[in-house]
């Protein structure tokens, strides 16, 4: 078997590795039990939210289960595929089983990362706004097409996307948007997508043919679940209806039925424009208590409080990613550093390579750790540990996740180099010795 091959089956066990450790696997059987003997009880549905809940925790443990197992006998598979090739002679089998393992790994990595959406909220479904920025109508045709993109990744990953606000420009595109979008860790992958999108490009609303610079921005936040219970006295909240715009008949644009709620203590307004009132109310009451939520969240976590404080307005120095359509095609995140010439593809919705990255970034670690003068990289390894570090991302030089790495692996790695580095100093030593005798 190749050196690559033996890379990669190892790394592929490590993955298993964090995965099982992650929904504790030893366990994850008598759990599913549990959910099963839960949903054949009759009175279930009589608490159809709560009934649903259970349905997606059911849901979840059975897909980290079978990914697991999927990964697993893959490998496993594909082994003995290449021990039975090389014994009988056979490249082209041999070929295919170590092509095989080789994309494995890569699902294998996006698994693993899937894994370390572990924060409060991660698997929460989420809402989504995006509203135009600095440019006029150049820029809510931008917010349109980063609608498009935001939904067509939620589309491939299968998840639900419903409308909650439209509110379409003057000549064309959009001036801002709602979703809620449902699905496994819906908030864990979008929430790093906060933040001001700049798009250059030649403006085909401009007769001159000049090139344009554009901004939106984006804002994510988890919808609460009935785990988490906001209380919004009647006294903080303003609610003024006024008449819907855009698509949608007569009724809605000849009654008072959109909804506008503004929470008097921080200023957050939330709308609703569907068709009917009731339902616009309950929508933008759940979508205020979701954006008050995450200030919560934001609170408590310095590190993401300061990202989105760092948002600042629509404009020139605050975007996190520049999409630059002419005079060349290139996607960058301006945090991680990862590009792509495939700018039509990233607004088709392949946007996960920049997601996988900022998520690699922030789980390196909770507590930054700066490196004393004087200290070597063994003892900057073993105070990381002492600080509650238990993994850091590996990544290449374009910022891709490569794997996970804990930190006890690290302090091992070290340890026997270390180790090794002794048994040169000392055999040196000896021979310089017997050199002087």
């Amino acid at each position: 078997m190749r050196a690559e091959t033996q890379n990669n089956a190892e790394a592929i066990r490590k993955s298993l590795a964090l995965l099982a450790q992650r929904m504790d696997y030893e366990m994850a059987p008598h759990r599913l039990e549990e959910f099963n003997a839960m949903i054949e009880d009759p009175n279930l549905w009589n608490d159809p939210a709560k009934a649903q809940k259970l349905m997606r925790e059911r849901q979840m443990l059975m897909d980290a289960l079978g990914t697991y197992k999927l990964i697993d006998s893959g490998l496993r598979d594909n082994l003995e595929l290449i021990e039975l090739g090389e014994m009988e002679d056979d490249a082209e089998v041999v070929a295919e089983a170590e092509a095989a393992i080789k994309a494995l790994v890569q699902t294998a990595r996006e698994k693993e990362l899937e894994a370390l959406l572990d924060g409060e909220a991660d698997g929460n479904d989420t809402f989504l706004e995006v509203n135009a920025g600095a440019g006029g109508t150049e820029s809510c045709d931008w917010a349109s097409m980063l609608a498009r993109m935001y939904t067509r990744w939620a589309e491939k990953k299968g998840y639900k996307v419903e409308l909650q606000s439209i509110s379409e420009g003057e000549e064309a595109g959009i001036k801002s948007v709602a979703y809620k979008i449902s699905g496994p860790n819906a908030y864990g992958w979008l929430k790093s997508e906060s933040g001001v999108h700049r798009l250059v490009r030649i403006s085909p609303y401009d007769s001159a043919a000049r090139r344009h610079t554009s901004f939106s921005s984006v804002w994510v936040y988890p919808v609460v679940d009935d785990n988490i219970e906001i209380v919004i006295p009647q006294n903080e909240i303003r609610i003024d209806t006024y008449r819907s715009s855009g698509a949608g008949g007569q009724h809605v644009n000849t009654t008072d039925s959109a909804v506008r709620i503004t929470h008097l203590p921080t200023n957050i307004v939330v709308t609703s424009s569907m068709k009917s009132q009731h339902q616009n109310r309950e929508i933008a009451m759940n979508a205020l208590k979701s954006r008050l939520y995450q200030l919560e969240l934001d609170k408590r976590n310095a590190a993401v409080n300061a990202a989105h404080e760092a948002k600042g307005d629509a404009g020139w120095g605050n975007q996190i990613r520049s999409y630059v359509l002419q005079p060349y095609q290139m996607v960058k995140d301006l945090r991680t550093g990862v590009e792509t010439s495939d700018t039509q593809g990233v607004l088709d919705g392949d946007v996960d390579r920049f997601m996988q990255a900022t998520l690699a970034m922030d789980v390196a670690t909770p507590h930054p750790i700066t490196a004393r003068e004087g200290d070597g990289v063994f003892t900057t390894i073993l105070r990381m540990r002492e600080a509650g570090v238990r993994r850091m991302p590996v990544v290449d030089n374009l910022g891709g996740l490569v794997g996970i790495l804990t930190v006890d692996d690290l302090i091992e790695v070290f340890a026997v180099e270390l180790g090794e580095v002794a048994r040169i100093i000392a055999r040196q030593a000896g021979r310089e010795r017997k050199a002087r005798t």
